[in-house]
């Protein structure tokens, strides 16, 4: 079975520890949600994963083998894409270099032109501006061109880091519709994100990271439903709380 498998990950920059000690498991066709404020180890764990930084110890197993310090590029052979924060775009290519470029593990011409037709239907907006400048596009746009560029490497798992990072919430609210599509169609994700809420509503499980560690997982309804773990954990209000606010004018 398709499956990552992260055994006691820990990532030191010298003196500075990046994560200490994390466990987690993404299972085919689930969409799991890495949740935490700045600092908490979420991107750290996913470039791990994704070969961007080695890891100082620790076990990174995919579909049963080993790839802990793995280059990133065989790690992308293996089926596992990053769509990093802020997008890295190359500013002076078109959309359709960029998604060319996402698709250069794939030496079948007409595997490559599926993949391309593919997330030209997710994205009719890549369609229609297939010859403009990365660089020009607006910032909806190029979450859309980063998202779709990871998915042209025909990947098995996708991950995500923040991709709500710096959009209007119109352009978020359209992202996590193209996400929960994803899902439905197969797609396993790993998502690490700080819009909370957002994440819970279309993840299957959830770890919630707080200074490079695991301080608490489940179930994704259960972890929204219940408003201890909202209010200390995830920094969200509770209703009563606000309630409060409003009856104070606070």
């Amino acid at each position: 079975m398709t499956e990552l498998k992260v055994e006691h990950l820990s990532v030191s920059y010298g003196d500075l520890v990046g994560v200490a000690d994390i466990s987690l498991k993404v299972r085919a066709g689930q969409v799991v949600a890495l949740l935490g404020s700045n600092g908490s180890g979420k991107t750290t764990t996913l470039n791990a994963i994704a070969g961007l930084v080695q890891p100082s110890g620790g076990r990174v197993e995919w579909s049963g083998e080993p790839i802990t310090g793995k280059p990133a590029y065989a790690i992308v052979r293996k089926g596992l894409a990053l769509s990093p924060e802020g997008w890295r775009l190359f500013a002076g290519q078109t959309v359709e270099q960029n998604l060319r470029l996402g698709a250069i593990t794939l030496a079948d011409q007409p595997r490559r032109q599926a993949m391309f037709e593919r997330v030209y239907a997710l994205f009719p907006r890549l369609a229609e501006r297939r010859r403009q400048l990365a660089g020009t596009l607006s910032g909806g746009e190029r979450q859309m061109l980063a998202l779709g560029r990871a998915l042209m490497s025909e990947r098995k798992l996708l991950m995500l880091d923040e991709p709500s990072l710096g959009l209007a919430p119109a352009v978020v609210s359209a992202l996590y519709d193209t996400l929960a599509e994803l899902h439905r169609q197969g797609l396993t994700l790993l998502l690490a994100e700080q819009s909370i809420l957002l994440a819970l509503r279309i993840a299957d499980y959830a770890y919630v990271l707080q200074t490079g560690r695991v301080a608490l997982e489940g179930p994704a309804d259960e972890l929204e439903r219940n408003e201890q773990v909202r209010e200390i954990y995830l920094g969200v209000a509770t209703r009563e709380q606000q309630r409060r606010s409003m009856g104070t004018g606070r």
